[in-house]
């Protein structure tokens, strides 16, 4: 019934949506170049200072530290080769991102995340996809431009992919077997699911789409997934 209910939202309000458009050694890719987000509730949300403090998180799933996930390869939205291992020792936050979903103003405190925490050891690490609603129909450009004049994103942001079904990407089917705290385990639900990995490599943290960037619950797993 949760499923129906925030299926039937986001596709209510995709009209009302902005409609702008491997190996170890591989370094990270530099994310986009910062562009200020508009004025508004929207540059508000991304504004680190409108974070609320750290609540406490679910427990993590121990896992292996030598994941498939890890060596998968992948482009950037650049097309340039990368993978996560070039983002080991960071604590990281992946999410599946979409352009024109009810829940697109997610980007703004996804951006406040990455502004507070990055200098800490973290990044926020987004995957387009168009798998819900087809909510993510743009072409990589169109998706950068977007991300940038609409948002201010400066985490990185990699090719479009595909989280569910046969052509789902391996950094995916590392993923999604994983439990959230409901015990949700399998498919991704929707657009912005949200998995917090520590900086070891050795726990991660899954959340409900609907469970925003700024929740308490998410800024306490990234603050315990920091490097220390």
């Amino acid at each position: 019934m949760r499923r129906f209910v925030a299926v039937a939202l986001a596709l209510a309000t995709v009209g009302a949506c902005s409609k702008k458009e491997p190996g170890h050694d591989l370094a990270p890719i530099a994310p986009n170049a910062p562009i200020a987000p508009i004025a508004g509730p929207t540059a508000a949300a991304a504004d680190p200072a409108n974070l609320p403090p750290a609540g406490t998180a679910p427990a993590p799933i121990t896992v292996a530290k030598d994941l498939p996930m890890w060596n998968a390869a992948i482009k950037t939205l650049q097309g340039q080769d990368t993978n996560l291992a070039a983002y080991k020792g960071k604590a990281l936050l992946l999410v599946n991102v979409a352009s024109k979903c009810g829940l697109t103003p997610q980007y703004s405190t996804l951006e406040a995340l990455q502004k507070k925490y990055a200098s800490k050891g973290f990044t926020v690490i987004g995957f387009p996809c168009n798998q819900f609603g087809k909510q993510e129909p743009g072409s990589a450009h169109e998706i950068e431009t977007f991300c940038s004049t609409t948002y201010g994103v400066t985490f990185p942001m990699m090719e479009k992919v595909e989280v569910n079904g046969p052509g789902r990407h391996e950094i995916y089917k590392t993923l999604t077997p994983l439990a959230d705290a409901g015990g949700h385990t399998g498919d991704i639900r929707w657009n912005f699911e949200k998995f917090v990995v520590s900086a070891d490599g050795t726990k991660i943290t899954r959340f409900d789409p609907e469970v925003t960037p700024n929740d308490p619950a998410v800024i306490a797993a990234i603050e315990q997934a920091l490097p220390h």
